[in-house]
């Protein structure tokens, strides 16, 4: 079981709000998922990212790798 940090899309049409889910990768994209770690809207100016840096840490420890756009976010995250 290969487990992901990734973005799960919810909200309107063309006004998207992501959550950030621990899911196993074979789940699909907005289904079952692990544990929510945060939560980030980019419609709003500028872009809300809150994150569980404890959870996150966490679960990068036990071996769940972040998708690309998770850790250009946990990267912009980190560097405030």
């Amino acid at each position: 079981m290969a487990v992901k940090i990734r973005l799960a899309r919810h909200g309107a049409k063309k006004r998207p709000y992501y959550r950030v889910i621990v899911a196993d990768s074979r789940c699909p994209r907005d289904g079952r998922f692990i544990e929510e770690v945060g939560r980030y809207n980019p419609c709003v100016s500028p872009a809300l990212l809150s994150l569980n840096d404890e959870r996150l840490d966490y679960w990068m420890s036990c071996g769940a790798q972040p998708t690309d756009t998770v850790a250009r976010l946990i990267k912009s995250h980190k560097g405030e």
